[in-house]
């Protein structure tokens, strides 16, 4: 019956990315991807660093961006990630094709590989580029007149979460991505260097404060990927969400009227209205819970000193 809400992935390890102009989004793969016993690549191509890793870590860090031999090159490397992107945006990542980008790019699919070995490290590029996109915008991002003092962790986990569900909405194939093994880019570094800088004031241990990059960066991919499924049910039924509701109406009235859910059939009338900000409850309790853990450390602080 609920039509938003979020869902939470197991996190085993942590693979590290941007997620906020304060933060990084640190997390574990939580979608698995098929991939080739023969070369160890996702067979979809939706795995990070399911390609050649050296190569692909070669190209972020910048000493792979022109082909060493042949005529001089009509293309750049950002303009092959700027088309891939856009593909991505426009059509999903199952869009995304060396021969497709070529076509966007009037050029020929040859001419791409002779600056990217395929979609497997093409990918990669990608992931850096748009998990980076906030924190180029980060200095102009206003600070709400109702957020904490600057500086305060608060105020870091509370942008981290909104600038993060910002960028899942503008690329929402990022939630299609595994990105258990993440190739370690300048924009996956710089984030996770400034989410670690803002949240240090918590006085937590070290591994705690990965857990709380995670635990923030998992609530809200759950959350935008119940948007974004939502979204694509519509697209792919033509059925909007109140008609796909209305159609379950007379048989939910009749079980409620059994007496069977009384607790449900007992509820407000509100309940499930898509006015409840389910994203602003959740990261409010999500902080007041980790104050209560910042006050527990802190005493256990003053109890050491004493």
């Amino acid at each position: 019956m609920a039509k938003d809400g979020a869902t939470t992935g197991p996190t085993d390890g942590v693979a590290a990315g941007t997620g906020a102009g304060t933060g990084t989004r640190t997390r574990a793969g939580t979608r698995t991807g098929t991939a080739s016993a023969a070369t160890g690549r996702a067979a979809d191509g939706t795995a990070a660093g399911s390609g050649d890793i050296a190569r692909s870590l070669e190209l972020l860090w910048g000493t792979g961006d022109r082909p060493s031999r042949g005529p001089k090159p009509g293309l750049t490397l950002d303009r092959i990630v700027t088309a891939a992107i856009a593909v991505a945006d426009a059509e999903g990542l199952s869009a995304v094709s060396m021969r497709r980008i070529s076509t966007e790019l009037g050029t020929g699919t040859m001419s791409l590989y002779r600056y990217v070995p395929g979609k497997a490290e093409l990918l990669d590029l990608m992931l850096d580029r748009v998990l980076g996109e906030p924190l180029s915008a980060e200095p102009d991002r206003p600070v709400p007149a109702d957020s904490p003092v600057p500086g305060d962790w608060r105020a870091a986990i509370d942008t981290m979460a909104r600038t993060y569900l910002d960028n899942l909405r503008r690329h929402p194939w990022l939630l299609k991505i595994n990105q258990a093994r993440t190739v370690l880019g300048p924009s996956a570094l710089r984030g996770l260097e400034l989410s670690l800088t803002a949240l240090r004031s918590m006085g937590l241990r070290d591994p705690e404060l990965i857990g709380v990059i995670i635990t923030v960066n998992s609530f809200v991919e759950g959350l935008a990927r119940t948007q974004a499924d939502a979204a694509e049910a519509v697209a792919q039924t033509g059925l909007s969400d109140e008609e796909f509701w209305e159609n379950q109406r007379p048989y939910l009235e009749r079980a409620m009227l059994s007496g069977a859910y009384p607790t449900m059939a007992g509820m407000s009338e509100d309940t499930f209205s898509a006015d409840f900000d389910h994203f602003a409850f959740g990261l409010r309790r999500l902080i007041a819970g980790f104050e209560a853990l910042v006050a527990e450390r802190a005493a256990e602080a003053t109890a050491d000193r004493t």
